[in-house]
């Protein structure tokens, strides 16, 4: 019996290979330090045939962080517009944040790293939006539970949202998939210490009166 005949790597999947390998070095090296040469050396190619499939790392960081947050957004979109309790939306948002983590970790880890240098160029001034829609997201859902009761009714709004922004994205610094807790174990836990707290409960002594 012949054997099945090798399917030639098409040009989308070879973008895909060449995105996923600049990725890795932008999150690593930084995209100030990583050359087009590096990227090419990395996929076993000469820089000019890099520029085959994309004129620029600048293309490719935009696309690699585009892509990224299309997919991030269009979940969070999902959350806002479903018909879930307040906590129940709030509870979700942490966890498609840390399967974004877990899923797109480089991505992540670029735009923590690189929004602020990029978004110096008009190319990437989308950047500053997807933070301002961030922030919306976080405030919407916080507001929410507090009116609908979820939530403690004196909690500042502004300083919980940032608060939760940087207690989950700054988890990209650590987290390393196939480790002793996966992402969902994670984002439980955070989902515990916030809404429930770290501290155990004071008993209350029945019958204990002046």
């Amino acid at each position: 019996m012949s054997a099945e005949p090798v399917q030639p790597t098409t040009a989308h999947n070879r973008r895909s290979e060449l995105l996923a390998i600049a990725a890795g070095l932008f999150a690593s090296k930084g995209f100030k330090n990583t050359t087009v040469r590096d990227i090419a050396d990395a996929a076993g190619i000469l820089s000019g045939s890099l520029y085959h499939h994309f004129d620029s790392k600048e293309s490719m960081v935009d696309e690699i962080l585009s892509t990224f947050q299309d997919e991030l957004f269009g979940r969070y979109d999902a959350i806002l517009l479903s018909d879930d309790d307040a906590r129940t939306k709030l509870e979700q948002a942490v966890e498609v944040s840390f399967a974004a983590i877990d899923q797109h970790r480089d991505e992540v880890a670029i735009f923590q790293n690189e929004a602020a240098y990029l978004g110096g160029f008009e190319r990437f001034a989308y950047l500053a939006e997807r933070n301002a829609q961030s922030r919306e997201v976080w405030i919407t859902l916080l507001d929410d539970g507090v009116r609908s009761g979820a939530l403690r009714s004196d909690l500042d709004i502004e300083l919980t949202y940032r608060f939760l922004r940087d207690t989950v994205w700054v988890a990209v610094a650590w987290y390393r998939p196939g480790g002793k807790l996966a992402h969902t174990d994670i984002a439980r836990q955070y989902l515990t210490i916030l809404l429930d707290g770290i501290a155990r409960p004071t008993p209350t002594t029945q019958g204990d009166t002046p």
